[in-house]
């Protein structure tokens, strides 16, 4: 059984936080994240969690008590946005290092400067290698759905690494959708109860967190964290499988819309994938065969299954709203990552990289379609008028 609600997305994710009913939330303000604490605050004030709710100085206090909560054997949840989350990036790291299985709300914003406090995607581009798994959100209800699963991914006893759910901010945070709310038991049923493997409450076991690493010992406690997201993969599968059964979802790795059979393919994640579909079904509807490939697992990275999804096609282009500043043509993250996707596994075919929507800007449809005819133009030439497009920007 479930209930449709009119919810914005940080409120459908406070929700499903609701739902889970965490020990420990720490977290402080910063838009666009707020309203989804708030809103959770509101929950913790009517009696309706019994969440121990740490209003902190900082961002980096707020992630500093989470891993403290975590080490205690605590299920700890949290949020933030852009320079927020660059505030926390020391204990990011250490969240990750001490496989601490907390699961983050993170409302992605640009981070300054100039100041900005609209969608892009330079702050989850930041900590792609601090060790977190990283789930992208096309709406709010992926959100909802994500930050459910996020907890059992996060504690599986192969994973304990921390686990950020992202979506766009003030476009699916603050945008108000139809969202399925599932019956409170059946959430609280699918993520269970916590079951720390190494609580430094445990007198009987004696623990040592947070201790001086050195050569000896460092480079093999990086190796388990490597193993650790090995595994995740397979255990994103497992709890897809078992959350798509129970509640009528079909999350896998990614999503593929219509790309089955076209010739040229757009990748582009989080809420803009929502727009780009509009535009496959109105370039359909002209006979051109084109698709898309939504991202919904960034890290780890699934190489391997996105070139088994796209080595058909004869021309793919990636929309990055971020810039990987210095990298191979200035170039975005997603796409570097999936060109060496596709080269690892002896894809070949024209690849070009369209940055768009930095601070905020709109992605309009035709926009988009314009990154489609370029990707046709491509199939029938082999080759790319250009590698990488800043999409709309003024000169």
């Amino acid at each position: 059984m479930s209930t449709f609600e009119a919810l914005a997305g940080n409120e459908a994710v406070a929700t499903a936080m609701r739902q889970i009913n965490p020990d420990l939330v720490a977290a402080y303000p910063i838009t666009p994240q707020t309203s989804t604490v708030q809103k959770f605050a509101d929950f913790v004030s009517d009696g309706l969690v019994d969440t121990e709710f740490v209003c902190v100085e900082s961002e980096h206090s707020a992630m500093s008590a989470c891993v403290g909560a975590s080490a205690a054997g605590a299920r700890v949840m949290t949020a933030t946005a852009a320079n927020g989350l660059a505030l926390m990036w020391e204990i990011v790291y250490i969240a990750a290092s001490n496989r601490c299985p907390i699961v983050m709300s993170l409302v992605n914003r640009a981070l300054s400067g100039p100041i900005n406090i609209h969608c892009d995607h330079s702050d989850v581009m930041g900590m792609r290698d601090a060790g977190w798994i990283i789930l992208f959100s096309e709406s709010g209800q992926e959100a909802y759905d994500n930050l459910i699963q996020a907890v059992r991914i996060a504690e599986h006893p192969d994973v304990l690494l921390p686990v950020a759910v992202c979506q766009d901010g003030f476009i699916t945070s603050h945008g108000m959708e139809r969202v399925e709310v599932y019956d409170d038991p059946d959430v609280k049923a699918f993520v269970g109860q916590f079951k720390p493997q190494w609580s430094l409450l445990d007198l009987e076991n004696p623990k040592t967190y947070g201790p001086l690493d050195f050569y000896d010992y460092y480079y093999e406690h990086k190796r388990q964290q490597v193993d650790a997201m090995e595994h995740a993969q397979g255990v994103i599968m497992e709890v897809a499988k078992e959350f798509n059964a129970k509640f009528g979802r079909d999350y896998g790795l990614f999503e593929s819309y219509r790309v089955e059979d076209a010739d040229v393919a757009v990748v582009a994640a989080n809420s803009t994938a929502g727009t780009a579909k509009v535009v496959v079904d109105q370039l359909r509807g002209d006979g051109l065969k084109v698709g898309l490939l939504k991202p919904r697992l960034f890290r780890p990275f699934p190489a391997k299954e996105l070139a088994d999804a796209l080595g058909h096609l004869k021309a793919v282009a990636v929309m990055d709203r971020s810039i990987s500043f210095g990298a191979m043509e200035n170039a975005g993250p997603l796409f570097l990552e999936l060109a060496a996707a596709l080269a690892l596994h002896g894809v070949q075919m024209p690849m070009a990289d369209y940055v768009y929507g930095l601070g905020g800007r709109d992605i309009l449809p035709g926009e988009i379609e314009s990154v489609y005819r370029d990707m046709l133009h491509a199939a029938e030439t082999g080759q790319v008028e250009q590698m990488v497009t800043y999409l709309s920007v003024r000169e």
